[in-house]
């Protein structure tokens, strides 16, 4: 099952199509198009300083919540700006839950296969960011909330360029979420569990060793609560952290700051 995302189609040139790049106070801003193996498109946007100077890579997975209206690629817009002025290429990607209703018209038989095809699609987007002009390989931060944090683990764990990582309010197994909806029982539901087990993030996230791994948690998450959390990050190895913030699944301002701050370190090599 995962050799067949262990040895993904790599991006080639031509599945990427420019729509626009703007110089914006400094930055460089583009929007882009990517042709997946699949038969579809996704978008995405880089953030970076103009020019080919030196600058750390930071690839930003978005959380899904159906209500939010940054439950899209543009959450984490205003923190990769400020990342970017500081010296890092930012793409914010779009994703399968970047659909509000995507949780609604799948089903548990299409989740082991739309999440193979997620992981390749985000180490094609690995791909894109680290053959930018400039970027430094060495200094590159995988940042992922919710499924992104659990998507991103998973994809990292395969592919190992990801020298950081921040992981907010994800949980340790796809059925934690995918059993929501919609409903099983009794070996229908026991069958499932065992299925994803082999893709579940847990399974993956100590081979994210020897990246520094930064765990953001909050105390009043119905998805994710503490004893979940804690089994989660007692499964990753040493370098680790672990933070938990007065908050729900989309944590809060807090997390942010300390967020900025720690991948400030990265972008300056410390």
């Amino acid at each position: 099952m995962l050799k067949q995302i262990q040895n993904y189609p790599p991006l080639n040139p031509q599945d990427v199509r420019l729509l626009v790049r703007r110089p914006e106070s400094g930055l460089e801003q583009s929007l882009l198009v990517f042709e997946t193996p699949f038969g579809y498109r996704r978008m995405a946007q880089l953030i970076r300083p103009e020019g080919d100077t030196a600058c750390a890579a930071i690839l930003f997975v978005h959380w899904y919540e159906s209500e939010s209206a940054d439950s899209n690629r543009t959450q984490f817009e205003h923190e990769a700006e400020a990342l970017a002025r500081h010296g890092a290429a930012c793409l914010l990607v779009e994703t399968l839950w970047s659909d509000r209703d995507f949780f609604l018209k799948r089903t548990q038989a299409d989740d082991m296969r739309n999440s193979l095809e997620e992981v390749v699609n985000l180490r094609r987007f690995m791909d894109y960011l680290l053959a930018q002009p400039g970027v430094d390989a060495s200094r590159f931060a995988l940042v992922g909330h919710d499924f992104g944090g659990m998507y991103g683990a998973l994809a990292g764990s395969l592919d190992k360029r990801p020298t950081h990582y921040v992981l907010m309010a994800a949980t340790p197994r796809f059925p934690d979420w995918y059993l929501y909806l919609p409903k099983l029982q009794g070996e229908e539901r026991e069958t499932f569990i065992r299925e994803m087990a082999p893709i579940d993030p847990i399974a993956h996230v100590a081979n994210l060793a020897p990246a520094p791994i930064l765990f953001q948690f909050a105390d009043n998450d119905p998805h994710v609560p503490k004893e979940r959390a804690e089994e989660f990050f007692a499964a990753a190895r040493e370098p680790k952290e672990m933070k938990w913030y007065e908050a729900g699944h989309g944590l809060n301002e807090k997390a942010g700051e300390e967020r900025q701050a720690w991948l400030g370190a990265v972008i300056s090599g410390q």
